[in-house]
């Protein structure tokens, strides 16, 4: 018997995961696409066979080729194929919003839709992140509402996150550990099933609650240890040292895993699950441990922070060169918040660019951003080019944000001809500081101090 599923959501999760599972014996997918101007296009690419993602994703191009052409997987903006599904994946989008309050929108929407279409005895698994308590008080009350069913005896639903990163899409699905947060028995019975076909690694079993902590938790350490990398770059700068010498001695020690600072922290994950879990905690707990809540908003300052310090390091420069800041142009080099990828999901680069125009409104400042990969139908703040000459030619500030591949072969000889004002300010560690102010340049480096010792 052939199993019938739907993906809802053609993002960076839903993509790799229905694919994945369309390659599987017996299985066949449909992914929904909600069709709106930003990325309605996604319907059209996928159903053609093709990857609408640029950068570099082992695997994804060729999977997405083979299980089209064999008809096991298309795409679709209606909720048809809701009705015979036998599993339904949900990977839409759960941000925050300026007040950090999660914004439900589609998947309110999504659980609606799914409560009118569903059959009995299908199973629902949420793989969006969600503030913990999500599942049981949000999603499952919208379910059993519409037609009267009842989890666990009329459907099954389940949390079980996602673990993707741009650039490795497809290995961290297949090669990470899955952790599966049903209801009862049987809803994780169906849920290892499905995951055992596509994961090579531990089906690990839980209650609903904890797979929602495991994952924000999970995300917020993750964050907490970036910060403290970026604090501790804020003070090697006093001290005029270098913090990635210093981080490698550490991390010489093979017990020892120290992160590295940088522009800042983007993407969707890290940006928000904190927030998702302190919101969880505020809204379904008693509160008795709130005063203790303070490392998480406080890791969130530090790395919202380094944006505007990359525009502290240009303004030193410009300070220590009794220059104004007016009559030139910034190049912004990378768009995308992860290197080598076109995600451009919180990307640090958003806020330089906002600080610079509020900060210097009324000056006479050209912004021009480049990137290998990212289109401009998905970064509209200031004009993009794919063309690196483009960009730093005469241009007086070179601000590195993203550690592209590409950055890292300069020729800094020939940068030095095109560039007016040859000014670079590193926030990825790309440059080496005596070798660029050795060629001419004006260095100023996230984590390292300003002069020479």
């Amino acid at each position: 018997m052939p199993t019938n599923i739907v993906v809802i959501g053609m993002g960076y999760v839903g993509i790799p995961m229905a694919v994945l599972l369309a390659d599987v014996d017996d299985f066949y997918v449909t992914g929904i696409q909600r069709r709106s101007q930003r990325s309605g296009w996604k319907i059209d690419w996928l159903n053609q066979g093709k990857n609408p993602y640029e950068g570099e994703e082992p695997g994804l191009d060729e999977l997405i080729e083979r299980v089209v052409k064999s008809g096991k997987f298309k795409v679709t903006d209606k909720y048809d194929d809701v009705r015979d599904a036998d599993y339904i994946l949900i990977d839409v989008q759960t941000p925050v919003d300026d007040e950090k309050i999660p914004r439900y929108a589609s998947l309110l929407d999504v659980s609606q839709k799914i409560a009118k279409h569903m059959k009995k005895g299908v199973t629902i698994i949420l793989e969006s992140t969600v503030a913990p308590g999500t599942t049981d008080n949000v999603v499952q009350s919208i379910l059993e509402e519409n037609r009267g069913f009842k989890r666990g005896l009329d459907f099954f639903l389940v949390f079980s996150f996602e673990r993707v990163m741009p650039g490795k899409l497809i290995e961290y699905i297949t090669d990470f550990p899955r952790v599966i947060g049903g209801g009862c028995q049987e809803a994780n019975d169906k849920a290892k099933f499905l995951y055992g076909k596509v994961v090579k690694k531990e089906l690990q079993v839980t209650d609903t609650l904890t797979a929602e902590l495991t994952k924000c938790i999970e995300n917020a350490y993750r964050d907490v240890n970036i910060a403290f990398a970026n604090e501790m770059a804020l003070l090697c700068e006093d001290f005029n040292r270098n913090v990635f010498e210093i981080i490698n001695l550490i991390n010489y020690r093979h017990d020892r895993m120290m992160h590295f600072p940088g522009s800042g922290v983007g993407g969707h994950c890290l940006t928000k699950d904190p927030w998702l879990l302190l919101y969880g905690f505020n809204k379904y707990t008693e509160r008795l441990n709130e005063a203790k809540i303070k490392i998480i908003p406080d890791a969130r300052k530090i790395n919202d922070f380094m944006p505007y310090h990359m525009i502290e390091l240009m303004e030193n420069v410009f300070r220590d060169s009794h220059r104004l800041v007016d009559n030139i142009k910034v190049a912004l080099l990378g768009v995308s918040y992860k290197a080598n990828t076109d995600d451009t999901r919180n990307t640090p680069t958003e806020n330089i660019v906002k600080v610079l125009r509020s900060r210097y409104h009324s000056h006479n400042i050209e912004y021009i951003a480049h990137d290998p990969f990212v289109h401009e139908r998905d970064y509209k703040l200031t004009k993009l080019t794919n063309d690196f000459n483009e960009a730093i030619t005469n241009a007086d500030v070179l601000m590195f944000t993203t550690n592209h591949s590409e950055y890292y072969d300069i020729d800094l000889d020939d940068l030095k001809k095109k560039v007016r004002t040859p000014i670079i300010i590193d926030g990825r560690n790309i440059f080496e500081k005596k070798l660029v102010e050795g060629k001419g340049f004006t260095y100023r480096k996230v984590g390292e101090g300003s002069k020479n010792h």
